[in-house]
């Protein structure tokens, strides 16, 4: 159960980050516009490091001003569809501007939209802009990446990756480490994991190699990639990496959760431990499990004063699930005066036999006859047990113990009638018959007397 519980809860924290992206700058989109423009104004070469000049067409003034009008319009005014109106009217005489004038306008278009917060139309005008050649290279690059960022926002992920590779192909060094962080986002969200896991692992290694802590949310991608992949360890690995680097609680569960997944348990219950003292361990969910730590690593004591103390803080719902594993646990602990009326608050909750069966079996040791008489009938007009033979040796063990020895010979004669007790039921009902007889014999001689 809890290493279910880690992987759902594991995979909803991935699913959750990977959604998220960075929002384009689309201020920055369209000044950069507007920058090119101006260098453009006297018809100079925009040149590329190390890569042949590419000559680019003069944005032309009188285009310059409709389209700084429309800014106005949506910047100052606030009113999109003048803006848009006055796009349109230029956009009615595109057969007479060159590339970089529609580039321009495209650019604004997409600007405009962006803003407003149409996405649909903001892609299509930013994806225009590229179209038209030649137009300055930086520009170019500039929109190639916001069309990256923003096809990855609404979930066109081989676009992204396309944009991303053009955008990569205009530029004279390596990839950028923000480049490959949106390949593996766009890699991971197309369920690609072999490649999104590469891209974001030479984004970590690329980050600490100059000395840098990696962005958070790069090791959840991370992390989240490895486990899609089923590569337990490397799990492992990027949350050891994230404890030590953020010291979240959430990271310290999860840790010891793939412990767990690992098959380390011993470790799994040290992490736990060490985030139980530093105040981590405070959801129903996470005391329940290290509870469950404690039962299978033989120290049920302390797994039951955890889950007591989280009942008494209203942590920890008093249900039938967690009164039900108090009581095992105080049992295991021999604890049974605890164990006890926690074990009868949990039949009470059940609806079928098998609690009272097993309380019965308790008070039968702790020699509370009358009380596992009680249990077992209950567990009786209950039902659904996967032992019914069992209570009724129960409460004829409990029956000879009163001396009512007819009364333990009919109920040990019920037992008799099913395979897993037959043959525990012959042997009592053998001593009993012994015993009864004895008793008989004794009652003989007094009343003759």
């Amino acid at each position: 159960m809890m290493r279910k519980q880690t992987n759902t809860l594991l995979s909803a924290l991935a699913f959750a980050f990977a959604s998220a992206t960075v929002s384009v700058p689309a201020t920055f989109i369209a000044s950069n516009a507007v920058a090119q423009e101006a260098e453009q104004q006297d018809g100079q070469e925009i040149k590329a490091s190390d890569k042949p000049t590419r000559r680019v067409p003069t944005l032309r003034g009188k285009v310059y001003e409709q389209l700084a009008r429309a800014q106005t319009a949506a910047d100052e005014a606030g009113d999109v569809e003048e803006a848009i109106s006055i796009l349109k009217e230029v956009e009615d005489k595109s057969y007479s501007m060159n590339a970089y004038e529609k580039a321009m306008m495209y650019n604004f278009f997409g600007f405009i939209y962006y803003n407003n917060e149409d996405y649909a139309k903001a892609l299509e005008s930013f994806a225009k802009v590229v179209e038209q050649q030649p137009i300055p290279e930086k520009f170019e690059m500039t929109t190639l990446f916001s069309l990256a960022q923003l096809n990855l926002m609404q979930g066109n992920y081989e676009d992204t990756i396309k944009y991303l590779e053009r955008w990569e192909s205009l530029n004279a060094g390596p990839v950028p480490v923000k480049n490959k962080v949106i390949k593996a986002q766009a890699y991971y969200q197309n369920k690609q994991y072999e490649q999104a896991s590469m891209w974001i692992s030479e984004a970590v290694a690329d980050h600490e190699a100059e000395g840098m802590i990696p962005d958070e949310g790069w090791l959840i991608l991370q992390r989240a990639i490895f486990y899609e992949l089923k590569q337990p360890e490397k799990v492992k690995d990027v949350l050891i990496k994230m404890v030590k680097l953020f010291d979240e609680p959430k990271y310290w569960i999860q840790l010891a959760g793939m412990y767990g997944e690992l098959g380390e348990e011993r470790k799994q219950l040290a992490i736990m431990e060490t985030a139980y003292q530093r105040g981590f361990v405070n959801t129903s969910a996470d005391v329940f499990n290290m509870a469950q730590l404690y039962y299978y690593h033989r120290v049920p004591y302390k797994g039951a004063k955890l889950m007591e103390q989280a009942m008494n803080d209203g942590v920890l719902e008093k249900n039938l699930r967690n009164l039900k594993f108090l009581g095992q646990s105080w049992s295991l602990a021999k604890e049974q005066d605890k164990a006890i009326p926690v074990m009868m608050q949990a039949a009470e909750l059940s609806e079928d036999g098998e609690l009272d069966a097993q309380l019965a079996q308790i008070l039968l040791n702790e020699e509370r006859f009358d009380d596992a008489i009680a249990a077992a009938d209950r567990a009786v007009e209950k039902g659904e047990l996967r032992n019914p033979g069992l209570v009724y040796l129960i409460k004829g063990m409990a029956l000879y113990n009163k001396k009512q020895y007819a009364l333990a010979l009919n109920q040990l004669a019920e037992a008799e009638k099913h395979q897993k007790s037959r043959a525990m039921a012959q042997q009592w009902k053998q001593f009993v018959q012994g015993e009864k007889r004895q008793a008989d014999a004794i009652a003989a001689e007094l009343g003759a007397s």
